[in-house]
C-alpha cells in the first residue's frame, strides 16, 4: 500500500524513518514521492526562516542555555514541517513539484525515474541524472531567497561531467555517501556538508591516519581520543594553532574499523556534546562551518572558510551529480 503524504505532518520532524518512507513511496508512487520530497525542501526553507526570526530575540536570561536552544531548534523544525505539509504551504513545494514533474515525465526509459528520485529522497545511490538533481540543488536556494552558502552554487549543473571530477574525489564521495546519509538522519545536518567535513579533515580520504601495522584507522574527522575514549587509538602528527601560529604536535586519535563506524561516532559526538548544539539540523553550509569553528572543533582560524569552500566548491558538487 502506498504511503500517504498527508500523514507526514503527524510525525516528528527528526523521525529517522521519514527518509526511508519517502524512498519507499518513490518506488510505489513516483508522483507522490516527488510531492513529499518537494515538501521537504520547503520545510528546509521555512526552518531557516524561523531560525532567522528566533535569532533576532535576545538569547540571554535564566532560562537560556545550550539545551533550550537545542530544543527550540527541534520545535522550529517541527513547525516548519507542519507548515510545509499542511494545506498549501508557501508555494515553493508546488513550484518544485511542477517543474521536476515535467522533467521526470520527459525522461527516457534509460534515465529511470527510480534512479533520479533516489537522490531527491536522500538515498544511498550516486547515479541520479544531473539535470534533475541539479535542479533540486538550485531549488535549495529558492530562486535566490536563501544565501548562496545554503546550498551549492546556482551555476548550470548540467554542464558538469564525470571527467571534470578528480578520480580520487569521486571515489571518496562514492565510498562515504551512504554513511553520510545515515549520519544525516540522526543529526538533521545535510549529508553533503558531512561529506565535505570528512573531505577537509582527511584530504579526500588520502590523509587517513595509519595503525602501526600500516592499516587505515578510518578516522575521517580528525577526532582525538581523549581520556574517556576506550577504543583503539593511533599516534599521529597534526597541526595546531596557538596564538594564531601553526605548530606541529603529536596527538592520540581515535581508530575505527570502517568508515561507517567513523561516521556513527562523529554523529554521536555532534548529538551528545552540547558544544555542537548549534550545528544540529544545519541546512546552511556557511552556518554549519562557522558553528563547528565557534564550538572549538579546530584551532585553525581559517577552518570555517576552508570547510565552506569545499561545501560550495565545484569538486564536491560535480562528484555528487556525476
Amino acid at each position: 500500500m502506498a504511503i500517504k503524504t498527508q500523514n507526514l505532518p503527524t510525525r516528528a520532524a527528526f523521525d529517522v524513518q521519514a527518509a526511508q518512507d519517502i524512498r519507499a513511496q518513490f518506488k510505489k508512487d513516483p508522483a507522490g514521492g516527488l510531492k513529499a520530497a518537494a515538501q521537504q525542501f520547503e520545510t528546509m526553507f521555512l526552518q531557516m526562516v524561523l531560525k532567522s526570526m528566533r535569532d533576532t530575540v535576545p538569547s540571554d536570561g535564566l532560562l537560556q542555555s545550550d539545551q533550550t536552544r537545542f530544543y527550540n531548534g527541534l520545535l522550529d523544525q517541527q513547525m516548519a514541517q507542519n507548515m510545509a505539509t499542511s494545506g498549501k504551504g508557501v508555494g515553493f513545494a508546488a513550484l518544485i513539484e511542477q517543474q521536476l514533474g515535467r522533467q521526470m515525465a520527459a525522461a527516457t526509459a534509460e534515465a529511470s525515474i527510480a534512479d533520479s528520485s533516489a537522490m531527491i529522497a536522500g538515498s544511498d545511490g550516486l547515479s541520479p541524472k544531473a539535470a534533475v538533481v541539479g535542479q533540486l540543488l538550485r531549488y535549495q536556494q529558492v530562486a535566490g531567497a536563501l544565501p548562496t552558502s545554503a546550498a551549492y552554487s546556482a551555476a548550470p549543473l548540467s554542464t558538469a561531467v564525470a571527467s571534470e571530477v578528480p578520480t580520487d574525489a569521486k571515489a571518496f564521495v562514492n565510498q562515504v555517501w551512504p554513511h553520510a546519509v545515515e549520519a544525516s538522519r540522526s543529526t538533521g545536518i545535510a549529508p553533503q556538508f558531512l561529506v565535505a567535513h570528512a573531505a577537509l579533515e582527511s584530504g579526500w580520504g588520502k590523509a587517513d591516519f595509519k595503525r602501526p601495522d600500516g592499516q587505515p584507522a578510518y578516522n575521517l574527522f580528525g577526532i582525538k581520543a581523549g581520556q574517556r575514549w576506550t577504543g583503539d587509538t593511533v599516534e599521529a602528527s597534526t597541526t595546531e594553532y596557538r596564538n594564531g601560529q601553526p605548530e606541529k604536535v603529536s596527538e592520540r586519535f581515535r581508530a575505527y574499523d570502517s568508515y561507517a563506524a567513523a561516521f556513527r561516532d562523529y554523529a554521536q559526538l555532534l548529538r551528545n556534546n552540547s558544544r555542537y548544539s548549534g550545528v544540529i539540523g544545519s541546512q546552511d553550509g556557511m552556518e554549519f562551518a562557522r558553528g563547528l569553528q565557534q564550538a572549538g572543533y579546530a584551532t585553525d582560524p581559517m577552518y570555517a572558510d576552508k570547510l565552506a569552500r569545499i561545501i560550495n566548491g565545484p569538486t564536491l558538487r560535480q562528484a555528487l551529480i556525476s
